[in-house]
């Protein structure tokens, strides 16, 4: 069985939690799983229970019922202290400790974990190129020498000092500006696609959620409403929450992260030659492929897979519109009969 050191798998199994004086529960008998190395979003509105879903993965905060399986092991039975050391925390406030210096910071979970010095040594620096930060430019400085931006920066590479399977993030770049907000969401695609860490990560940002996840998490008053990826939310929201929450009849939304895949157009017959250009990728947003039929002017392009010889089919902008156009056949008029 994979320890935690490597990437894990969690599943929640009715978990609940309820307060002594709460009129409902906080989190009211949830249940998925997020596959190993994924990215899993959690989104819903202003107390439906994220952030209390999110704690209970470290035992922050204890379930009142239910399970929580890490590889198939209920870890509600294991010493919460042990299990906090092999999950990496990142929150909007950073919390990094002003006394030590950047180095120190990011070390500072792998010594607690009982790293010995020699497994230490270059790790800070390691982990700040992994984070963009310079070790020769950041290693000495104090978290009072850095913007917000580079505060939060240290703080992802403190919580994958101990290298845990786990990483678990609560509204991380909520405080930035919009610039240093979409940098900080390409800096951690781009650390997911080098480590593969199991990521849960909360959000109220629902356009983060589609851009980020490969999993999203709907909740609402504690309860479970929905969970899949970006493109089953927006092509089948499960009701009228989901589709308003994800802006599901948002035509620049779908636009925007919907794969060109979704809108083959099941009659186009033409034959574009190779190296002609017009041919995308299958996971190529919709948006991609309109701008390039702008551009170009052309009637179609070949939907073509990098490793295929042949097109697996033909988009066309009549097939774009008929996929988004509420009403005639879009998500949106779909999810009713999904």
């Amino acid at each position: 069985m994979i320890g935690l050191d490597g990437v894990a798998m969690i599943a929640f199994r009715n978990v609940s939690k309820r307060y002594a004086h709460g009129a409902r529960a906080a989190v009211d008998d949830v249940s998925f799983d997020v596959q190993s190395g994924s990215l899993c979003m959690i989104v819903g509105t202003s107390g439906s229970g994220k952030t209390t879903l999110l704690r209970i993965v470290n035992r922050l905060i204890e379930p009142t019922g239910g399970e929580l399986l890490i590889n198939g092991r209920n870890v509600l039975h294991e010493d919460p202290i042990a299990l906090r050391r092999r999950v990496g925390y990142v929150i909007q406030q950073v919390g990094l400790f002003p006394h030590m210096t950047v180095a120190e910071n990011v070390r500072v979970t792998a010594e607690i974990a009982g790293w010995t010095r020699r497994r230490l040594e270059g790790r800070a620096d390691e982990l700040l190129t992994l984070v963009g930060l310079a070790p020769a430019e950041y290693r000495h400085r104090y978290p009072r020498q850095l913007s917000g931006g580079e505060q939060q920066r240290v703080g992802i590479a403190r919580a994958l000092a101990a290298d845990p399977g786990i990483l678990l993030m609560d509204e991380p770049f909520g405080a930035l500006d919009a610039i240093t907000r979409d940098r900080m969401q390409h800096e951690l695609l781009r650390i997911q696609r080098s480590l593969r860490k199991t990521i849960l990560f909360v959000t109220h940002d629902v356009e983060e959620a589609l851009r980020l996840g490969d999993q999203i998490v709907v909740l609402s008053g504690g309860r479970l409403v929905q969970t899949g990826s970006p493109v089953e939310l927006l092509a089948h929201p499960a009701d009228d929450f989901v589709r308003q929450l994800v802006g599901a009849d948002s035509a620049v939304r779908q636009l925007e992260h919907l794969p060109v895949s979704a809108a083959l157009d099941p009659h186009a017959t033409w034959a574009i030659a190779p190296g002609d250009g017009l041919r995308v990728l299958p996971d190529s947003t919709l948006l991609d492929a309109m701008l390039r039929l702008l551009d170009t002017g052309a009637p179609a392009l070949a939907v073509q897979p990098p490793s295929s010889s042949a097109p697996v089919g033909y988009v066309t902008p009549a097939s774009i519109i008929r996929l988004i156009a509420p009403g005639r056949g879009g998500p949106a008029a779909r999810a009713g009969h999904g």
